[in-house]
């Protein structure tokens, strides 16, 4: 057993020495950092449970549960850092080629089906639903997971759980950059997608859409260089560790700072009118034909045409409401009856009996 570097304790795994070694303290550095951003991950799950409530304008809240898992992904993030610190082995191998690309794609889509409905909501148009949000995070992320599956369990043969640690070194890079490329493919996807959300005439929109831009902007800067040090032959193998957990926490750190941090500023803002169309009417016509002047040429007719079932007495008006106009005379006298005085049977009465 190799003796312990100074700071690790007597007795200690060699797998766990980048964790306390003093005199190489970049795993020391980047724990710390990790668990910083732990701490900060859980504080922002926290809050985003807290100020739901507070929430005002009903696009915002629809995000939330998409916010919410992009969190939990950021959070998986720092976890996997550990990972890649601690030297690779039967229990790291599998864990950093499954969960590397799956909480990536996890986090990628998340920012994907956030600029959809930005696009939509910049232009004037119905946003997603809040299940239709969270479905095409969910959905976009499934498919790494079936791909990191398969090629783990194709790899390790059922048995083998120790494939990754004996693999020649160059082959395990290259494997590891191949078994991300619908990541890679992703990041594009959500950065021609966040580009989309400044062209639109409701501004208050843009701003989120911009905190996609930045994030993803920075995010396939880290990625590049990644993975441009890793095939670069003047590292020694020693260091494909120390760049990807590297790796893991910037881009971790840019996730919080330059996406969740201004969202949750934009958070609790008051809802403002101008960010959405008029009485913010979503359900207006949009199709709905508009015309000019007098279509109905029945009223610029000098004359009513007769009806076709009775020309001598009908009169038929088109476009009307298909009654038809009838004249007919009067046969019977409606005048107002007058009284008049009437003789009294009383008139020729004298008091005595006819006849005597």
């Amino acid at each position: 057993m190799a003796s312990p570097p100074y700071g690790c304790k007597l007795g200690l795994n060699s797998t766990y020495f980048n964790l306390c070694d003093i005199k190489n303290p970049w795993g020391i550095v980047l724990e710390t950092l990790a668990a910083a951003g732990v701490l900060t991950s859980v504080a922002f799950m926290v809050s985003l449970l807290i100020l739901i409530c507070k929430v005002q304008d009903s696009n915002r809240r629809k995000v939330l549960p998409t916010q919410f898992v992009f969190l939990l992904g950021v959070l998986g993030l720092f976890g996997l850092t550990f990972a890649f610190i601690i030297k690779l082995n039967d229990m790291t191998g599998p864990t950093r080629f499954f969960l590397f690309g799956v909480l990536f794609a996890l986090c990628f889509s998340c920012l994907l089906a956030h600029s959809f409905t930005l696009a939509k909501l910049v232009r004037g148009k119905k946003p997603l639903s809040l299940l239709m949000i969270l479905g095409l995070a969910l959905g976009f992320s499934s498919v790494q997971d079936i791909i990191a599956v398969e090629y783990v369990v194709i790899t390790m043969n059922r048995n083998n759980t120790n494939v990754f640690a004996q693999m020649p070194q160059t082959r395990l890079n290259e494997d590891f950059v191949m078994l991300l490329i619908y990541v890679l493919f992703l990041m594009a996807f959500t950065f021609i997608m966040s580009i989309s959300t400044f062209c639109g005439s409701f501004t208050g929109w843009k701003r989120h859409g911009a905190h996609i831009f930045i994030t993803m902007l920075l995010s396939i800067a880290i990625w590049v260089a990644w993975i441009t040090l890793l095939f670069h032959k003047s590292f020694e193998s020693e260091w494909d560790d120390t760049i990807l957990s590297t790796a893991l926490v910037a881009n971790g750190w840019v996730f919080l700072l330059m996406y969740i941090l201004p969202e949750f500023i934009l958070l609790t803002k008051q809802r403002n009118p101008k960010d959405y169309p008029m009485e913010d009417n979503f359900c207006k016509p949009q199709f709905m034909k508009q015309s000019y002047g007098m279509e109905n040429r029945a009223y610029l007719q000098e004359e009513i045409t007769q009806g076709p079932e009775n020309p001598g007495s009908s009169l038929y008006a088109p476009y009307s409401t298909h009654f038809q106009l009838q004249n007919r005379d009067s046969q019977k006298d409606f005048s107002i009856p007058r009284p008049k005085t009437r003789s009294s049977p009383y008139d020729d009465y004298s008091g005595r009996k006819v006849g005597n």
